[in-house]
């Protein structure tokens, strides 16, 4: 089989390395009266030495130490202490005669009932290795299970060489199983027609690429562009499942891959492996196109309603000073009315004395035009812009497979209604059509003396199929974001064997957990309202209008400033690509980012750091590449597309944070248990305006926000890129899913991370969490008994008490969703 390399550098040193703690080398060091007898059975000094290190290797970690790889000083003198021996005699038992060395590791064999790795074992290895292979490409983790799997049976484990060479063979075997797996329900149908999706002309790309076109700007043109890229992904008629015969990690892998190749790359690889690859392309390019068309819809919809808000609000700016003047004239009317009644005047000739009697009645008829609902409701002139929804709906609703929960079954009828009159051609609503969905909003618009409106009830429901995709009462198949709810889960039946074990701190029976929980809740309430009774809150005052908590004054004295400013004068002023360079010599943060096809690191890093800071001023590859010589567009275009991705940006800032961590200046700011989380929102301008996204929260232009974990020790940990969501969405994210070995136990947001959700599985998963909380005073305390227990705290509890019974009947399934959140 093929031999590649599998294991860098760091990972080679790191496999066979010893722990270097004191705990761990003292056990490693201990040995029992047997062990003893047969090491003092051995006459001189240094071959008493030399046969216990060889022993205390074996029977620890499974190798014997020699001149390639000598043992941990550390190690040697715990065991010279152990037999009361000096800790240099290992370089003289290695100067000895080698036949003696074999003699002892031939008695140790026979001592410890361990055998030789021989050509035997090592197939019986690929063999168990293979399984695993088939799930994971990376060479570290086969190794470490071939380790596991050799101490297990007793086997010496061989050189590094010989190791990697092993696992490179599963790894090849494991690629074929992949590749035939994939191609085994594949008709010849089927690959005529993959094969067709590499073809293209002079003048034009080929069709797959066609297929993996971005969707671009928010417009139907592009919403039907992209149904039928996904109506050309469906019509291939790929074997249902197939995406699920192989193990999603190699899935994605693969499917990563062949994004990144050219349809001429593709072409000269074997049948087997092109098929292969162009599948896995394919399944996944359906869920991308899948969710791209739901997104494309919703900001579809989004721009729709922000126009109809600025267009009313024009209308309401341009009629501004008339309804002024008719706000005037009507108080010079009453007015005059009024007097009119006060003195016995005749009215009318009042009204006239205002202004003649036919100018009244057209004034009011245009008062009664200002007045209209549709000058200041926009959704009263959202179908102005019908025409743009009606472009694309009929294909979309066709096109989606849409699935929906009991509760969401009123509005997936009223698509299929709508769907239906979309193919008849229907200009009326059937009278019949579902109308448990229309929200109260909508009623007064959707429902007409006339009946049904069609263009008010299209716009309705589809408003609403966007809130019921979020809330997972209606799911999409193919989805990747939209599927099913449940499939997000783990099993039930892999939930049940994690739950005499489950990886959350907290109790699976439920009695034991809430018996703790109230026993807690009534202790410190307790503790809470005498000291509030007493007014000992620090910083706290409650009163009858609810909790005030007063502001934190600046820990940081004023006289800091000028030393602190002073300090920085002093620091020297690099240049960013010395200080790129700098770095990479302490971490070597570079060697994660590996090639996507077979993990090996750039040596050359000049121009892979050079594309990284592209990145991160966010210059472009163009003009990089004009600043930097020896540099090229092209060179700097094949190193992002092969060495550049998340999964290697975040292992390398997983690198830059561990050590920072390690350095001795960082625990004087914290000791990495505490971290806070914040976004911040970029304006996108230009072409980047498309792909910009709208956040209310920042207004109407698009944008993209960047929401990032910091520690206590400063080192941002996480960051992802978010738009249209809430923080508190990607809270849990860096806390769970960061690769540093930071160990998070505390964390702070502002008020947008702040929701019950978080709260409440922030608490499941074992994290302290504090967040800023607007509108304090108005929150409630849920408790279980009465209120006036606690007279000091009544004006903070709810009369309504908690209900247990609610989360009892649901507790299997909140441990269910928290440990699938985890894992």
């Amino acid at each position: 089989m093929a031999r590649r390399q599998i294991l860098s550098l760091s990972e080679r040193e790191s496999l066979l390395a010893l722990p270097d703690d004191e705990l761990t080398l003292t056990r490693m060091a201990y040995f029992s009266e047997h062990d003893l007898a047969l090491i003092c059975a051995h006459r001189k000094p240094a071959s008493r030495f030399g046969f216990a290190v060889l022993l205390c290797y074996l029977k620890n970690v499974g190798f014997a130490p020699d001149k390639k790889i000598p043992p941990s000083d550390a190690l040697l003198k715990h065991i010279a202490s152990r037999l009361n021996l000096t800790g240099d005699l290992w370089p003289a038992y290695l100067s000895g005669r080698d036949t003696t060395r074999r003699e002892h590791l031939t008695e140790l064999y026979r001592y410890l009932g361990v055998k030789a790795f021989t050509g035997k074992i090592q197939q019986d290895c690929i063999t168990h290795l293979l399984s695993m292979a088939t799930r994971t490409d990376k060479g570290i983790l086969l190794a470490e299970e071939m380790l596991v799997w050799l101490r297990q049976n007793n086997v010496i484990i061989p050189a590094i060489d010989v190791v990697e060479r092993t696992c490179a063979e599963a790894m090849a075997g494991g690629d074929k199983i992949v590749f035939q797996t994939l191609n085994a329900p594949l008709t010849p149908a089927h690959r005529d027609a993959l094969d067709r999706l590499l073809e293209s002309s002079d003048n034009q790309s080929s069709r797959l690429t066609w297929l993996l076109q971005p969707p671009g700007k928010i417009n139907g043109k592009n919403v039907l562009q992209h149904l039928d890229r996904l109506s050309s992904v469906e019509s291939l008629a790929l074997p249902e499942g197939i995406d699920r015969t192989i193990h999603q990690n190699r899935l994605l892998k693969l499917a990563r891959e062949g994004r990144k190749m050219s349809s001429r790359d593709l072409t000269r690889f074997s049948a087997t492996r092109r098929h292969a690859i162009l599948v896995c392309v394919l399944e996944e390019a359906r869920a991308t196109l899948t969710d791209e068309v739901i997104e494309l819809h919703e900001r579809m919809l989004n721009s729709l309603f922000s126009k109809a808000k600025r267009t009313q609000a024009e209308r309401l700016q341009q009629t501004g000073k008339l309804i002024q003047s008719k706000l005037r004239q009507y108080i010079d009317v009453g007015q005059a009315l009024s007097d009119a009644r006060d003195s016995g005047d005749d009215p009318w000739l009042a009204i006239e004395n205002i202004l003649p009697w036919p100018e009244f009645v057209a004034s009011l008829e245009e008062t009664r035009h200002l007045a209209r609902k549709n000058n200041f409701d926009p959704l009263h002139i959202i179908t102005e812009k019908y025409s743009i929804l009606r472009k694309y709906a009929p294909r979309m609703l066709s096109t989606l497979q849409l699935v929906a929960t009991p509760a969401a079954q009123p509005l997936a009828d009223a698509l299929v209604v709508i769907k239906d009159m979309y193919l008849k051609h229907s200009r009326k609503v059937p009278a019949t059509a579902p109308l448990e969905f229309v929200p109260e909003s909508w009623h007064r618009v959707v429902i007409t003396p006339a009946g049904i409106d069609r263009q008010y009830y299209e716009f309705c429901a589809l408003s609403e199929l966007k809130g019921a995709l979020r809330s997972g009462d209606i799911w999409v198949k193919g989805s990747r974001r939209y599927k099913n709810f449940d499939d997000y889960l783990i099993p039930e039946k892999d939930f049940d064997k994690l739950t005499p074990a489950l990886p959350l701190p907290v109790s699976a029976d439920y009695h034991e957990y809430i018996t703790s929980r109230m026993t807690l809740l009534q202790s410190r309430l307790e503790e809470v309202n005498a000291m509030a009774a007493l007014g000992e809150l620090p910083d706290v005052e409650i009163s009858d209008r609810g909790v005030k908590v007063s502001p934190l004054d600046n820990c940081v004295p004023a006289q800091v400033s000028p030393l602190a400013e002073l300090v920085y004068s002093m620091l020297p002023r690099p240049k960013i690509t010395e200080i790129l360079d700098e770095v990479n010599g302490w971490t070597t943060f570079t060697r994660h980012f590996s090639h996507i096809k077979n993990d090996i690191t750039r040596p050359d890093t000049r121009l892979l750091l050079t594309t990284i800071l592209a990145d991160g001023i966010n210059l472009g590859l163009t003009k990089m590449a004009e600043a930097c010589p020896g540099s090229t567009k092209s060179s700097l275009e094949d190193i992002q597309a092969w060495y550049i991705r998340d999964e290697t940006y975040s292992a390398a800032l997983a690198e830059l944070v561990n050590a920072q961590g390690k350095r001795p200046l960082a625990a004087f700011w914290g000791d990495g248990t505490t971290s806070s989380s914040d976004g911040q929102n970029f304006r996108t301008g230009s072409t980047g305006r498309y792909a910009g996204q709208v956040n209310p929260k920042y207004g109407q232009e698009p944008g993209r926000q960047f929401y990032t974990h910091i520690s206590d020790q400063y080192s941002p940990f996480y960051t992802c890129i978010i738009s249209r969501v809430r923080d508190s969405t990607h809270v849990l994210d860096g806390l769970l899913y960061h690769e540093s070995d930071l160990k998070i136990r505390e964390h702070y947001t502002d008020t947008a991370g702040f929701t019950d959700h978080v709260f409440a599985l922030m608490h499941l998963l074992g994290f302290a969490f504090c967040p800023r909380i607007r509108d304090l005073h108005d929150k409630k305390l849920f408790i279980k008994g009465k209120a006036d227990q606690y007279p000091a705290l009544q004006s903070l509890i709810s009369t309504t008490s908690l209900n247990l019974k609610e989360i009892e009947i649901h507790w299997r399934e909140v441990l269910r969703l928290a440990t699938s959140i985890k894992q």
